[in-house]
């Protein structure tokens, strides 16, 4: 079965350290999410992010992060997250994927509280995911920093990631092997 991500409620969001003293939150605005699987435990997927779709609400911050000195939107467009296996039950799981980013695969693992599913008003099945995990960048090749006259980093190491979601479950005609599940978010 067939998982397609509601754009207008799903998002991908990271937050990292700035000059050690605050957080920088930003988001991707384009990005694309397939889900399939008879349950939860038995779920497969991938997240595809366009990396120059990086919003932090700071133009120049967002071109410096689109440059090598970070994700190198040119020459690596996407970044991925393939599902490897899903635990748990209730409303807890852990889902544990391949983060590749630059060329770099890594195993990453999120902590998925998940609702539902249930009837929306329009007769289709909905179920809610929000998941939150931590990477270091630079095990990604994202290394570029700055000391600060007071010795601290300009930029942190950890990332944090936060995914909200929300699918509707695709009907039969919708499950068409190469699209099912596939949705670009506008933002």
């Amino acid at each position: 079965m067939a998982w397609n991500t509601d754009p207008a409620h799903t998002s991908v969001e990271f937050a990292v350290r700035h000059m050690v003293v605050s957080t920088v939150r930003g988001r991707f605005d384009d990005f694309s999410v397939a889900i399939e699987g008879d349950d939860l435990n038995s779920a497969t997927g991938t997240v595809a992010v366009k990396t120059a779709s990086v919003n932090t609400r700071e133009e120049a911050r967002d071109n410096h992060l689109r440059s090598a000195d970070f994700f190198d939107a040119e020459t690596y467009p996407d970044m991925t997250y393939v599902i490897k296996r899903v635990e748990g039950s209730g409303s807890d799981y852990t889902v544990t994927g391949d983060l590749t980013i630059k060329g770099v695969t890594r195993e990453v693992v999120l902590d998925a509280d998940v609702s539902g599913p249930v009837a929306d008003p329009w007769g289709n099945s909905r179920l809610g995911l929000s998941a939150t995990g931590k990477l270091n960048r630079k095990d990604f090749g994202l290394a570029w920093n700055v000391v600060t006259e007071a010795g601290g980093l300009l930029v942190g190491d950890d990332v944090k990631i936060t995914i909200e979601a929300e699918f509707t479950q695709a009907q039969p005609a919708e499950a068409e092997p190469a699209a099912a599940g596939t949705q670009t978010s506008a933002g």
